[in-house]
């Protein structure tokens, strides 16, 4: 299974090389400064990258009772990846300045339309300047030649809103939440309307799976610390989700890097969840 993380110095030596197929694309954003991400992307980025924005271009329209960040329409998302040329074999390098926490969205939803070869910046922005590597400013151009992406079958696996309402009577699934643990337990809550958690779910922030420099955990201790988290439970019985559907992709990405594939993904998430009244919630650690 090849890892969902690439080093700066890997990713240093394919730009060496000239590796005609590896797009990467920076992905920082900032919950409550939606402008910043796309501003600190043209102050300083990898030679090359380009931008991707978490509302704009990694998310798609609010309803109002379908969370902060619905998935993008599939269609759209590939034809915008096609125009930042990417090919079926280009290799797509997503990294942000956050931990990889927007980065993760970008490697699921390649993933979700169906292309393999997508890594995480291990470290992202910071790992990139601490290694001493050039940075550039200002919007890299989309190239003037767009590439062929193509979607093919989901990588991936969701579930929705109603599907987890069916588990709660008799849980066949685990569901794992991404939000820090005051949010988790109904605490100082602030992107959402509602506090709170999914009745039965428990708790995986997901900066826990980063050392103390930002760069992920090594492999055994992330399964050993997820396998704590899950019990006996398969991957493929476990759900994650966070606050829209973004922090819960870090999860999967950690998951992966442990070698324990297939959890799924509730989009939708706790800005649904708690969308609509009449779905129970749970407080409380």
């Amino acid at each position: 299974m090849p890892s969902p993380l690439i080093t700066a110095s890997e990713l240093d030596r394919l730009r060496a090389a000239g590796q005609p197929h590896t797009v990467v694309i920076d992905c920082s954003f900032d919950l409550t400064a939606p402008a910043a991400g796309r501003d600190s992307y043209q102050q300083a980025h990898i030679p090359g990258a380009y931008y991707l924005h978490l509302d704009n271009e990694l998310s798609g329209p609010k309803t109002g009772v379908n969370g902060r960040h619905p998935l993008p329409d599939a269609e759209l998302f590939v034809a915008r990846l096609r125009a930042l040329g990417v090919n079926d074999d280009s290799l797509v390098v997503g990294y942000d300045a956050q931990g990889g926490m927007y980065a993760a969205r970008l490697w699921w939803l390649l993933r979700w339309v169906g292309h393999a070869a997508v890594a995480v910046l291990d470290g992202g922005k910071n790992a990139w300047i601490a290694a001493g590597l050039p940075v550039e400013q200002g919007a890299t151009p989309d190239p003037e030649v767009g590439g062929d992406l193509t979607r093919k079958a989901s990588l991936v696996r969701t579930v929705d809103a109603d599907t987890l309402l069916a588990n709660l009577g008799e849980p066949s699934m685990l569901v794992v939440d991404a939000r820090a643990a005051d949010r988790f337990g109904g605490e100082n809550e602030t992107l959402d309307p509602v506090g709170g958690h999914i009745p039965g779910a428990v708790n995986r922030f997901f900066k826990n799976n980063l050392t103390p420099d930002g760069y992920f955990k090594p492999a055994d201790q992330l399964r050993a610390e997820f396998g704590q988290i899950i019990g006996g439970k398969e991957p493929a019985q476990t759900v994650m989700q966070c606050g829209s559907g973004v922090t819960a992709c870090h999860n999967l990405v950690a998951m992966e890097v442990a070698g324990l594939t297939g959890a799924a993904l509730y989009p939708g998430s706790w800005s649904e969840w708690c969308a609509n009244p009449d779905r129970p919630v749970a407080s409380g650690a």
